[in-house]
């Protein structure tokens, strides 16, 4: 908490990002108090300065925010705080409240496009699209999925043996998403697997 610095209000801006896909959620402020129910209560609790009191996240909508690690940055007045979210961030009902671009969206970070694929394929199985190959590969069960991940794997292999490193990059994409599609269907979640990985850096 020393190191912890308040402005002359007692706040202190606090940015929220999704701890999975690392898209920045929301941005909002605490104060001493909401900062140690934050840390006692492991759910995010903010301090609002047109309200004047204490709030805490999705206790009307039920869209929580777990707290998974908080950090602060070099000079001690902002915080970082890495959160599972459940439903949306943004009252709105948007994912994020970082939704109104000033500039064209150009890239998403590998964590953002995987996370995002998910959502697309979780919403495709619970709530099939006409014309869908994803919700197409869905109702044909496990058998079609199974053979198109093991058809991709072999595209794979004969594509590593190609100098063409274009030929690769498109045949692993299409196994990557044939995967998720294969883990969506047996109710694997992307977290199970980050914590397999990460079990792996060694």
């Amino acid at each position: 908490m020393e190191n912890i610095k308040f402005d002359k209000n007692g706040l202190i801006p606090a940015i929220i990002q999704n701890s999975n896909s690392g898209e920045v959620l929301m941005l909002a402020y605490m104060n001493e108090e909401s900062y140690k129910k934050t840390l006692n209560t492991g759910y995010t609790w903010f301090y609002s300065r047109s309200r004047q009191e204490l709030w805490n996240k999705g206790a009307v909508s039920g869209n929580t925010q777990k707290v998974k690690e908080i950090s602060y940055d070099c000079d001690g007045d902002t915080l970082l705080i890495k959160v599972e979210q459940k439903g949306p961030a943004c009252h709105t009902g948007k994912k994020s409240c970082f939704f109104n671009r000033v500039t064209p969206a150009k890239s998403m970070t590998m964590g953002e496009v995987l996370f995002t694929l998910d959502d697309i394929l979780k919403d495709r199985k619970t709530s099939p699209v006409e014309g869908s190959y994803t919700a197409y590969l869905y109702k044909e069960g496990v058998d079609k999925i199974l053979k198109k991940v093991g058809e991709e794997c072999a595209e794979v292999i004969i594509a590593a043996k190609n100098p063409d490193k274009s030929e690769l990059i498109y045949e692993a994409s299409d196994l990557i998403y044939h995967l998720l599609v294969l883990l969506k269907d047996q109710d694997v979640e992307l977290e199970d697997i980050k914590d397999q990985l990460m079990g792996r850096m060694k």
